[in-house]
């Protein structure tokens, strides 16, 4: 297996990729050498502007993951960081004080925004981090694409009797981070997401691998936005390869971050097999031919086959690379 690409979202993406990349160094994963290449493609639909720095959280945490960067308890931002900035900021009575900015993460943001600004595209800035964090570890046989070069953000409607309409408009960020998705999202927006454009490189990547992976990561507002750019679903659903998936639902329950509240928000099961469905089979104009659910969802297996999508029940916990590793095995043996 010449070459593989995985559609990422930040944290859970992250880990899977961990373990991914062990499993192919390690020998574990069949089809796959120590040439093989990865080519992430990662959502930029969580970006924001904050303090007149652009912030891409995914691409990140992606990035300081792969490159042995990231704070392991948090599983974003940096290691052994620092908060003197935010500090200053709060005293100064500077919003938002409910996203923080550490002192090294800083110097990524403003790296990248100094080369926004100088009229480079976000997938050459983010080539340009990468020289730092993935090309000493992994040379070229990996790569970290943003899925578009086009501003897109995430916006979440939330009940507030307070305005006319009976609603407001946050930033998905605020949603999250403040607010730890505790309200339901009465609907999501995503701007700027029908008139984007894949980045350079995205289209090739998704058509021309040998394998394409959907990872735990969020269907709604991860992976569900990257297959929102136009273009990127085509892409899939042109490919000769197999594309296969995850799930983030282990026990009718997400394993990390809010996806049971974002499936809630488009009204999609909140099961392995719902979201498994909502991705839909690619023989019926979906984008899975296969997908993985925990031991725990076995009962979703039949239901999947049923749907058109080749489906097997094993352990999705991602408590270790080596398990990690496994899952990734699982996947390939899945659709090969």
């Amino acid at each position: 297996m010449r070459s593989i690409t995985v559609l990422s979202g930040g944290v859970g993406g992250a880990r899977f990729l961990t373990g991914l990349l062990q499993g192919i160094a390690t020998g574990q994963l069949p089809g796959t050498t120590e040439q093989t290449q990865v080519t992430v493609v990662a959502n930029t639909a969580d970006d924001i502007w904050l303090h007149g720095l652009k912030v891409s959280p995914d691409l990140d945490t992606v990035m300081y993951t792969l490159g042995e960067g990231i704070d392991p308890e948090r599983g974003w931002g940096r290691r052994a960081e620092t908060w003197s900035v935010k500090e200053e900021l709060a005293a100064y009575g500077v919003e938002p004080t409910w996203f923080g900015l550490g002192d090294r993460d800083l110097a990524t943001h403003l790296v990248r925004t100094q080369m926004v600004e100088a009229g480079f595209p976000l997938s050459q800035v983010t080539a340009a981090l990468c020289k730092r964090w993935l090309e000493p570890r992994f040379g070229d046989r990996l790569r970290l694409l943003p899925m578009t070069d086009d501003r897109v953000e995430t916006h979440v409607a939330i009940a507030d009797d307070a305005e006319p309409s009976g609603k407001r408009v946050i930033h998905f960020q605020e949603y999250w981070v403040r607010m730890r998705a505790s309200v339901p999202a009465e609907q999501l927006v995503f701007v700027g997401l029908d008139q984007s454009r894949p980045a350079p490189g995205v289209t090739e990547a998704l058509t021309g691998a040998d394998l394409v992976i959907v990872p735990p990561s969020n269907p709604v507002v991860s992976v569900g936005t990257i297959l929102g750019v136009p273009g990127i679903r085509e892409a899939l659903l042109e490919r000769t390869g197999p594309v296969v998936g995850l799930s983030p639902i282990v026990g009718d329950h997400h394993v990390h971050g809010m996806a049971e509240q974002m499936l809630t928000s488009i009204g999609v099961e909140v099961s392995a097999a719902g979201v498994g469905r909502h991705y839909g089979a690619r023989s019926r104009g979906g984008v899975l031919d296969g997908w993985l659910v925990d031991s725990a969802d076995a009962a979703a297996v039949p239901v999947l086959e049923q749907a058109g999508i080749a489906a097997a029940a094993v352990p999705l916990m991602m408590t270790s690379p080596d398990a990690t590793a496994a899952m990734a095995r699982a996947a390939i043996e899945l659709v090969s």
